[in-house]
């Protein structure tokens, strides 16, 4: 069975409704909200804080069978679901989003969780030397002296900020927070990117023995 997960890249979470009108409270998880402008459609599917039912509700009454709950627990997967956009404005840190279809708060707020995903296929080209965040899980994390940090395992955003799990070679974790100033050079052909860590970074997490 083909891989579905290969074929998209999550853009964003809905967090909840905003206002009557069936508007989304939306975490951008893009370099920019004005790819809602760029790609045809978008693709929604439950997220891992998607509000699920009771596991065991409507297995009836009666002694439960392990077989039984373990089913119950383990959902069959979901295809995304296609959507149009039909409007987007920024708010504070957050994408209002308006989808074609999700026209009132009980409507937005059965999204509640859900991710949005839009296909590989249909992102813009990137800019020379940038990367989608899809695209830097992985890359080698080399030092401005040439010697390798580790890889970068996982691309974070509390509160909109872009921060790396990088991982060493001795399994130790640095969370490196993305900013322009801390970026010397990015080679998407060679998957490196070289850092400038702020002071005492490197220390904080690789200070002692492993």
């Amino acid at each position: 069975m083909q891989n579905q997960d290969a074929d998209f890249v999550v853009v964003g979470e809905v967090l909840k409704p905003h206002g009557v009108r069936g508007e989304l409270r939306v975490a951008c998880h893009a370099q920019s909200p004005f790819l809602f402008d760029e790609v045809p459609c978008v693709f929604l599917r439950p997220g891992p804080r998607t509000p699920r039912p009771d596991p065991l509700a409507g297995l009836g009454p009666g002694p439960v069978r392990p077989a039984q709950v373990a089913r119950a627990r383990k959902p069959a997967p979901v295809r995304p679901r296609q959507m149009e956009v039909a409007a987007w404005r920024e708010h504070k840190d957050l994408v209002l989003l308006t989808l074609t279809g999700v026209a009132d708060r009980d409507a937005a707020d059965a999204l509640r969780g859900h991710e949005i995903l839009v296909r590989k296929a249909d992102l813009p080209e990137a800019e020379q030397g940038e990367l989608f965040l899809h695209e830097i899980e992985g890359l080698t994390v080399l030092l401005q002296d040439g010697s390798r940090l580790g890889t970068v395992a996982d691309v974070m955003l509390p509160g909109g900020q872009e921060v790396w799990t990088i991982v060493t070679a001795d399994g130790r974790e640095v969370l490196f927070p993305v900013a322009e100033e801390f970026l010397v050079d990015v080679d998407p052909e060679a998957r490196t990117v070289t850092i400038a860590p702020p002071p005492g970074l490197l220390e904080l997490y690789l200070a002692g023995e492993a």
